[in-house]
């Protein structure tokens, strides 16, 4: 069914695997310069409908790299490529779509040394001359494009008319199809140029036969869109991984893990990575790996979403992390460049397919069933009464303990946004099962190799099964043996696939005993706190607005924050939370009534979007779910971008605007009451309050193509927890002042996305005051407060924080600004200077 490329020689003997593909390999044809160039289609948890991407290559297989379209969904798929004689990087392609038209579609021009993303690099269609290339993003893209082409050179087969029969023309960039060859009643195709041309170029060969292992060399592993803007020396070490792909007739989707990975993945181990970037090691030759950067804790701060493959004793090198091909690594003489190729450490045992019953299951079995065990309603249940749930004939089933956690962890998903994802998008501390661990839950203390173990199943995109014959046990035993043996025949390495070691070497399992939460400190008090309503209002006073104009509709509406004093913190929250002090705010300030929004950030940096939140199910054909419409909240800045944005804004404005402190941002949100919410308790009906996961996350459990909601889905079909009982009427980010106010007049407090204070994250007692210090400190973790449409009240509480760094661009996290109240503010409109 899927046909990968192979050399062999002239007589037949000698076949040896080039391509090590999860799906077929189209069209090989060789340049000018001696190389291969062919297309190969991947969908390694990106959208699979646009993922036939043109590559080049040795022709002994080393140096496989992209030619054209990574991470690109037009073209949507690449047929028939060929070079154009004398140009190095000018070729022409059938540009088709994936359902319906099979590989005919539309002939277009292409020069790589423009661009190789998207329509960059296309000079034009034919017929087209003289108009720009419009990159039209289809499904079934050919439905009802005429003409259409096959097998291009200029001279090339045509389609003008459904009535037409295929026909040989003689085509140019001037849009003339001068008819050569038809036939009535026939179809002709493949016409070939019978012209003599220059010998390419011959490329000797840097195969080492029977070498079972290849080198990487990486320069700079933040060079490149993949960690771009992360810190140098965050990337402490590689974790690289096997793909292992399906049998005949098995793969597809959910069938390794539910809305997970579309193959089995295979830990090989990890490798350092240098101060400066750089790093060198060891693979296996002739296997599909991918690596994945990890910070100090092991997490991945980014996810590779594609593959490649080291030929025997091949020295596989690239810049960085995801470079475009046509930049060059800056010239210097890398430390890893010093030293021979390090062997991978070992992930906790032998080799082997990442099973959730075998590295996850035991996790939970020791620190989480003896609360999470069923005995109460409403509260996860971890212990594994062997039955497994599937929710349609297409899928596989799963435990129901898997199917729980997995709830709590945000994950790319089976078919991912294909644009090059922002660094640490799917970082492991964005999803719920970490923050409460992390945060101190009922006294749970994981060991090192615990924190591994669950960080790597989210780091691999959450799967279930560790190899296809668990995942689908009717697979023939002749089958597996038969690829075996091809795989020992054709690739020289002879290996027991489905073997499944003991993860655990024999290790004793124990449950741990339910933890009491650690007693709350001593209630602390202050005469007169918390106000009513009324005190809060009167202390507010009656110059309670303020309008900033920044032009075309964009205007800045603040509200006064009065002084005062309260107590800061959540006596019955996390360890984190808990109040030791009472704070006072010194000084009144004016805040921004609702976050910003992508129009008033855009006045700021036109380039910035805040994209698509994460889509499900397979057969998508948009990024995701947008939200970067201007009148949404502004996403995916970080601190250092947002503190950016209030010095553009003061120097605009001559106002000395920053972001609030965690104080004055409690105190804001709070509005004088003392309750978890500011409109009252977490059972509170939040619907027409705040913009929280609620019942509209079922919407999310989506089929089809172009998805659509499934109706009533299976409680355990859920992607997150939510409070099922409450409807805010809005799925993702609603524009501000959607919901009621707080007493103060601002509004999403709580809920639609979170946001930057600029004070530092620390333990409590609170000691950085107003949080002007340390404002130069551009890389540590800054606290966020408030809670998104991502998250249940319990996560939006005004008390509830959470750290991350300061260059990190979180998918829910915004901002919004104060600055002082100036003596000359008794009006309800400000001037610019």
């Amino acid at each position: 069914y899927v046909g990968n490329l192979h050399i062999a020689n002239a007589d037949g003997t000698g076949i040896r695997r080039l391509c090590y593909d999860q799906d077929n390999n189209w069209n090989p044809s060789v340049l000018e310069n001696g190389r291969v160039l062919y297309t190969r289609w991947e969908y390694t948890d990106s959208a699979h409908y646009f993922a036939r991407v043109l590559m080049h290559m040795n022709p002994d297989g080393t140096n496989q790299m992209e030619f054209y379209g990574s991470n690109s969904y037009w073209p949507n798929s690449m047929f028939y490529a060929r070079q154009i004689p004398g140009s190095p990087t000018k070729f022409v392609a059938i540009v088709s779509g994936h359902h319906g038209v099979a590989r005919a579609g539309e002939f277009v021009l292409f020069d790589a040394a423009r661009d190789r993303h998207e329509a960059g690099g296309a000079i034009q269609k034919i017929p087209g001359y003289g108009k720009p290339v419009e990159p039209v993003i289809l499904d079934n893209l050919i439905g009802s494009v005429w003409p259409r082409f096959l097998h291009p050179y200029f001279l090339v087969a045509c389609k003008r008319t459904p009535r037409d029969p295929w026909t040989i023309y003689l085509a140019d960039v001037f849009d003339n199809l001068v008819p050569l060859k038809t036939i009535p009643g026939w179809n002709c195709l493949e016409p070939i140029p019978l012209q003599p041309r220059p010998r390419p170029a011959l490329i000797a060969d840097r195969v080492q036969p029977g070498n079972p292992e290849a080198s990487v060399y990486i320069h700079n592993v933040y060079a490149g869109q993949g960690l771009q803007g992360v810190p140098v020396g965050m990337v402490k070490a590689l974790r690289v991984y096997q793909y292992e792909y399906a049998y005949r007739n098995v793969g597809g989707h959910n069938v390794i893990g539910y809305e997970g990975p579309w193959d089995v993945r295979r830990v090989l181990g990890t490798v350092p990575v240098l101060p400066d970037g750089s790093a060198v090691f060891k693979i296996p030759a002739n296997t599909p790996v991918a690596l994945q950067p990890l910070d100090q804790d092991g997490k991945a701060l980014a996810l590779m979403r594609s593959w490649f493959v080291g030929m025997p004793g091949e020295n596989v090198s690239c810049v960085g992390c995801h470079e475009k091909q046509n930049s060059i690594a800056v010239p210097k003489l890398a430390m890893a460049a010093k030293l021979a190729p390090m062997d991978l450490k070992p992930w906790h045992g032998k080799v082997r397919g990442f099973a959730f019953q075998r590295e996850v299951q035991p996790v939970l079995d020791r620190r989480c069933v003896g609360c999470h065990n069923g005995s109460k309603p409403g509260r996860p249940n971890f212990q594994d009464d062997g039955e497994r749930v599937g929710f349609s004939t297409a899928q596989n089933r799963y435990s129901k303990p898997y199917l729980e956690l997995a709830r709590f962890v945000r994950r790319n998903g089976p078919e991912g946004d294909y644009h090059v994802l922002t660094p640490a998008e799917f970082h492991a501390n964005t999803s719920a099962l970490i923050q409460i661990l992390r945060k101190g839950h009922y006294g749970v203390e994981l060991s090192d190799e615990e924190w591994d173990r669950l960080i790597t199943w989210i780091d691999l995109n959450v799967p279930f099964y560790g190899t296809w014959k668990e995942a689908t046990p009717q697979i023939k035993d002749e089958l597996v043996q038969l690829r075996r043996e091809n795989r020992s025949k054709y690739s020289a390495v002879d290996e027991d696939i489905e073997a499944v070691p003991d993860p655990y070497d024999g290790k004793e399992a124990f449950i741990q005993p339910a933890n009491p939460r650690p007693p709350a400190p001593a209630p602390v008090t202050i005469p007169g706190w918390p106000l009513t309503v009324e005190q809060a209002t009167k202390i507010q006073g009656s110059d309670r607005e303020l309008v900033i104009p920044l032009g075309n509709g964009n205007d800045l509406r603040l509200v006064r924050v009065p002084a005062g004093r309260f107590v800061m913190g959540d006596a019955a929250g996390y360890p984190d939370e808990q109040p030791l002090a009472a704070v006072t705010i010194d000084q009144p300030f004016w805040m921004l009534q609702g976050e910003i929004t992508n129009a008033q950030y855009n006045l700021f940096d036109p380039d910035h979007d805040s994209g698509v939140y994460d889509m499900r199910w397979k057969d998508q054909v948009d990024r995701g779910y947008y939200v970067n419409q201007p009148d949404k909240p502004v996403i995916r800045v970080s601190w250092n971008q947002a503190m950016a944005f209030c010095q553009w804004l003061s120097a605009q404005t001559g106002r000395a605007f920053t972001l609030p402190s965690e104080a004055q941002w409690e105190w804001a949100c709070r509005a004088g009451t003392d309750t978890p919410m500011s409109y009252g308790s977490l059972e509170t009906d939040f619907g027409t309050f705040a913009n929280l996961a609620d019942v509209t996350t079922r919407q999310l459990v989506v089929t089809g193509v172009n998805p659509q909601p499934v109706r009533n889905p299976h409680p355990l079909a859920a992607y997150l927890p939510a409070i099922y009982e409450v409807d805010d009427k809005v799925l993702h980010l609603a524009p501000p002042a959607t919901y009621q106010s707080n007493t103060w007049g601002l509004y999403d407090m709580h809920g639609n996305v979170a946001e930057w204070t600029r004070s530092l994250y620390q333990p409590y007692p609170y000691r950085d005051g107003d949080g002007r210090n340390d404002l130069t400190d551009t890389q540590s973790e800054r606290t966020v407060r408030g809670g998104s449409w991502h998250d249940r009240p319990r996560q939006a509480r005004s008390a509830y924080r959470l750290p991350y760094p300061a260059w990190q661009r979180v998918f829910n996290v915004g901002f919004r600004v104060i600055c002082p109240v100036e003596k000359t503010d008794t009006g309800r409109r400000a001037a610019l200077p």
